[in-house]
């Protein structure tokens, strides 16, 4: 995909699954369960051991409807590495705007981390795609309502506590697109095998932000 076409891609979507294990052992058949419930916008965070060889490795594995990014991105020599090793996008918790640049130069979507009106405004300024406001729970889906009053312009998307009960409510408030972790890919059951489970999750995400969309 162009980077036009990926980020219209996340859009359309409407939701990215944040995959952060203590290994990597299940990050590709977590990616496969996720994908299956039809959420196909998948982010490896790099605090995941060997996450830029998984990212590599799914790359050429998962099926060509797998948009596959980085998450966790705080530097742009990470970028670069996440980009090389087929990373589609980055994500980042914090606005670093030589991410952005990176991001830039490779042509890529770039979603830094902001939480106050400034620092959101900056990060678009600086080039942000998407803006991912950053810990979402601090606000709720009012605060992206707010926001988008005198800031229309800006594509936000929640991270941090979005869950099945308010991601609708993120949708009608005004996100591009949710960004779900733990809610979504349950640790415990990717531990004990349950595969189904996530796939069942990401079905129900995927059925929620259809209905707020409607």
């Amino acid at each position: 995909m162009t980077k036009e076409q990926a980020l219209q891609y996340i859009i359309d979507t409407g939701v990215v699954a944040i995959v952060r294990l203590d290994c990597s052992e299940h990050l590709v058949r977590v990616a496969q369960a996720v994908r299956e419930g039809g959420v196909k916008v998948i982010e490896f965070t790099l605090t995941t051991p060997d996450a830029l060889e998984m990212i590599r490795e799914a790359s050429k594995i998962l099926p060509s409807d797998v948009l596959l990014g980085a998450g966790t991105v705080l530097d742009p020599e990470s970028a670069r590495a996440a980009i090389l090793a087929g990373a589609e996008f980055t994500v980042s918790p914090t606005l670093n705007p030589a991410v952005i640049e990176m991001c830039r130069r490779y042509s890529k979507v770039c979603i830094p981390g902001a939480l106050t009106p400034t620092e959101i405004l900056t990060a678009w300024e600086c080039g942000a795609d998407i803006v991912k406001v950053f810990p979402a729970t601090l606000g709720g889906p009012q605060y992206f309502k707010d926001i988008a009053g005198p800031l229309p312009q800006i594509k936000l998307i929640p991270t941090g506590g979005v869950s099945l009960e308010n991601a609708g409510a993120f949708i009608k408030a005004g996100a591009v697109a949710v960004a779900a972790g733990s809610n979504l890919v349950n640790a415990k059951a990717v531990k004990e095998g349950r595969f189904d489970a996530i796939t069942e999750a990401a079905r129900n995400y995927i059925e929620a932000i259809k209905a707020a969309r409607a």
